[in-house]
């Protein structure tokens, strides 16, 4: 913990000290407080007027490193307060051993270097600064500046601590948001997938046991318009695996709603016939009217019957496929059930073994609008999916 403060406290230095407006600052500050040291030093110390300016300028100008380099600064104006009272006498009754402004200067820095440095240096500087206060400064006042210089150390390691805190909190902010923005692109790549999966694979897998059983349903049927047609089916099936390779790189456990309009139960009947027309062998039975049907579960009813006779179409082609739909106040109920695969379509047409994301995706739908599914194969070896979903989502 000690040394991320350290670190930290690096930082803030060079980041003060690489800033224009500290540097303009303390040039400033430096050069105001040099106007007054160099006509009132002789004021304190007996020192000639050609070295007049060269003392001021070794006391005062270290100022100019407060931001950038503060111990630096304290060390040679902490020389400077070694040095000056050995060269120089004092004048009159004056009896500190520095000037005043040259104090200002040495605290100043202290208190930077208590802000700015690394621990270890604030405890070097805050020793040799009380000593050397112990040591020049007349009768009994060192250890009343040594109880204010420690003050003043403790003050400049408060807001230092401070200073950390409050960036550490900035960074986890920024965690924070970029946690959100992650979270937010795979949500929006679960939508994605999710309406591939739903609208691409779907009319896809149409394609795919229309080419193939094609030949059984159709009569005079070349052996080129046969071969033609097996083509087709294998470049629609490779299409679809690699449409499910990339649904396995964009899905993720996220969910937003769709905001873009989206199918219905008033399209119900376009998808039963449009499984009919690629071969499907349905029967169909639609109980009671959708009153007062939601959108979302308008779009979850279409989905789930969609992808259930993708998945029958898929995984059982030539199987006969019942579809149930009870329109009730307050519920829906529907079911899709496919018998196994017929022996006579099975001989030319290889089962889709391939695994996807449709069952999952169907739950995910039936939950989004609190409902429930289940799907799970019959004995008679054909598939059943079975769902209950409310007409309007509770609020």
């Amino acid at each position: 913990m000690m040394r991320t403060g350290a670190t930290s406290a690096v930082t803030t230095s060079t980041k003060l000290g690489r800033g224009r407006w500290p540097t303009v600052i303390a040039v400033v500050v430096t050069l105001i407080l040099y106007s007054v040291a160099w006509p009132t030093l002789q004021v304190t110390h007996d020192v000639s007027a050609p070295l007049m300016p060269l003392v001021a300028g070794f006391a005062v100008f270290p100022f100019v490193l407060v931001f950038s380099r503060p111990a630096l600064g304290w060390a040679v104006t902490a020389l400077a307060a070694l040095v000056i009272p050995l060269a120089f006498d004092r004048v009159g009754d004056y009896t500190y051993p520095w000037q005043v402004v040259h104090i200002i200067v040495l605290l100043s820095l202290v208190l930077a270097v208590s802000i700015l440095e690394e621990i270890r240096v604030v405890l070097v500087v805050w020793i040799a600064t009380v000593l050397l206060f112990f040591v020049y400064m007349p009768g009994d006042d060192g250890w009343g500046w040594m109880v204010g210089l420690t003050a003043l150390v403790v003050f400049g390691l408060l807001v230092r601590w401070l200073v950390i805190s409050r960036r550490q909190l900035a960074h986890e902010e920024e965690i924070s948001e970029l946690e959100r923005a992650r979270r937010a692109v795979l949500e929006e790549k679960a939508r994605i997938a999710r309406d591939l999966h739903d609208i691409v694979a779907h009319h896809m897998s149409m394609v795919v046991v229309q080419a193939q059983s094609a030949p059984y349903r159709l009569t005079d049927v070349s052996d080129e318009v046969r071969a033609e047609f097996d083509s087709l089916g294998a470049t629609a099936r490779e299409a679809l695996n690699e449409v499910r390779s990339l649904l396995g790189v964009l899905r993720s456990d996220g969910y937003t709603p769709e905001n873009e309009p989206q199918p219905g139960v008033e399209r119900i009947g376009e998808l039963l016939a449009a499984s009919q027309r690629a071969g499907v062998r349905l029967n169909t039975e639609i109980t009671g009217e959708p009153v007062g049907v939601s959108d979302s579960v308008g779009l979850a009813v279409y989905r789930i019957l969609q992808e259930s006779l993708t998945n029958s179409a898929r995984h059982a082609p030539g199987a006969a496929v019942d579809v149930r739909i009870r329109w009730s106040p307050g519920t829906v109920e529907m079911a899709v059930t496919n018998g196994p695969r017929t022996e006579a379509v099975s001989a030319v047409v290889p089962s889709d073994r391939n695994g996807g994301s449709g069952i999952r995706g169907m739950g995910e739908r039936a939950a989004t609008v609190g409902g429930r599914l289940v799907a799970h194969p019959r004995p008679d070896g054909g598939f059943e999916v079975h769902a209950v979903l409310p007409t309007v989502v509770a609020v």
